[in-house]
């Protein structure tokens, strides 16, 4: 039972926005629902399913080939007698809009509620933009007493979710599903190359669970974009920064937190929200809070290993020069609470950057744990290990480098001191020599080059008899 309400309160439902329904003005050409004068055009080679919720008279319709009408209960199509019908003097031809564009990656088409289909209040936490529309382990709603039709192709071919519902009924086990997809509505209403796929089950970790629209984060950016115009809004601070999973820059402050098995990621959300965002001085700052999976790189090389880590991403209201810098005080304050009560609340060491409009460029800070500090001696000596073999291989001849060529200064530093010799006289061949006769030796001397043995072009046992 407690195990079942935890689940409940950190389960996200997200409604699909718009519908195909006879009865909604903006899926018409004209703006309108059609009336008594009016001839419907379905067009005949797009596939629609629409509701329709009441009785409606038409002079004529042409439908499509493919398609289907939900009628509700006293919902009718009738012929029009010629009969007056008020606010239909002039009859014309009404288009049904087309709906196939409508894709399931489109941040603008869902909206957050709460399990009875009510829009969830605003408050002080957002989601980025990955996370705005749904993420594996969401509950999924279409309205009841709706029709729609939605595109779902994606980069994955798989689309987990842990529960759909449709016209009131709740989908939560695979065979549910798969007996809903195998009815007559369910290609009429999704199409594209994603498959949707019910698991029933939420987030099963308490540290929270990552949305994973990572792969889809380009195709939910380009969507975004599209509706405002194909460009990112100019952020008022001039370094913004680039949180995981959001399409554009923001001002304000990101917070990245490494954490232990005890970290709880709804409470210290509600935490964050009762102890810090609740006081009125951060009235206008906004929380996005979630497990990302940040890709790391080693020596410059991307792994394909993903650390899982808990991004803040905290913005505000204000403009100007004072963009972000609310957002800011409150990463202090969070910063600060984890230095205080870190190892408590199960998180092991925090960084934060920083961009408002007062500052050039974002700055960073950090609270890091003692393996931090491990981590980077580790790549350290990883570094040095790495350039001395090549080095080692270089001087065994091993390893064959472009053809010699005159030493620089710098690379003279680095040969090693020579052994003492027993007389100073050195090894002087004069059939050998590092520079070409006519090189400028500037100060060297050829007893500055006694390092001829170790050359792998020269070997001395072939001069042997």
């Amino acid at each position: 039972g407690i195990l079942q309400l935890l689940g409940a309160t950190a389960a996200v439902y997200k409604q699909w926005i718009p519908n195909t329904n006879f009865e909604t003005a903006s899926n018409w050409d004209r703006g309108r629902v059609p009336c008594a004068r009016d001839v419907v055009h379905f067009e005949k080679d797009k596939v629609v399913s629409v509701f329709i919720r009441s009785p409606h008279a038409l002079t004529d319709m042409y439908l499509p080939l493919n398609g289907e009408f939900l009628l509700a209960a006293g919902a009718a199509f009738t012929a029009f007698d010629g009969s007056w019908d008020p606010g239909c003097d002039s009859g014309g031809t009404a288009r049904f809009a087309d709906a196939e564009q409508r894709a399931w990656f489109d941040p603008m088409l869902w909206q957050d509620v709460l399990p009875g289909g009510q829009l969830r209040p605003s408050g002080p936490i957002f989601s980025v933009d990955e996370e705005r529309v749904p993420c594996r382990y969401d509950d999924v709603i279409f309205q009841p007493g709706t029709s729609f039709r939605v595109n779902t192709d994606s980069a994955q071919p798989v689309i987990h979710l842990r529960s759909i519902s449709v016209m009131g009924q709740e989908l939560n086990t695979p065979s549910s599903w798969a007996g809903y997809l195998a009815g007559p509505s369910a290609p009429l209403q999704f199409h594209g190359n994603g498959t949707l796929q019910v698991t029933g089950t939420g987030c099963p970790d308490k540290s929270g669970c990552a949305c994973g629209n990572a792969v889809d984060g380009p195709r939910i950016c380009a969507a975004l974009l599209r509706a405002s115009g194909r460009q990112c809004p100019e952020p008022a601070c001039q370094s913004p920064l680039q949180p995981l999973g959001h399409c554009c820059g923001v001002c304000g402050a990101t917070i990245n937190l490494d954490f232990t098995p005890d970290f709880d990621l709804q409470k210290y959300q509600d935490r964050l929200v009762q102890e810090l965002l609740s006081q009125p001085k951060y009235a206008g700052v906004q929380m996005a809070i979630s497990k990302v999976h940040k890709a790391q790189t080693f020596l410059g090389i991307m792994s394909r290993s993903a650390a899982p880590l808990i991004q803040i991403v905290l913005i505000d209201d204000r403009a100007g020069v004072r963009a972000g810098t609310a957002a800011e005080q409150l990463a202090a304050d969070i910063m600060q609470n984890i230095a205080q009560h870190g190892e408590a609340l199960g998180i092991s060491s925090g960084r934060m950057e920083v961009a408002t409009g007062s500052t050039a460029s974002g700055h960073r800070g950090s609270h890091p744990a003692s393996r931090i500090a491990a981590g980077t001696v580790m790549g350290l000596l990883f570094s040095l290990l790495f350039l001395g073999g090549i080095l080692f291989l270089y001087r065994k001849g091993k390893l064959r480098l472009p053809a010699l060529r005159r030493q620089q200064p710098w690379e003279r530093m680095e040969e090693p001191a020579p052994p003492a010799p027993s007389s100073d006289t050195g090894f002087d061949n004069p059939m050998f020599s590092v520079n070409p006769p006519d090189a400028d030796l500037g100060e060297v001397t050829p007893k500055d080059l006694q390092v001829f043995y170790l050359n792998p072009l020269y070997d001395a046992s072939e001069t042997e008899t």
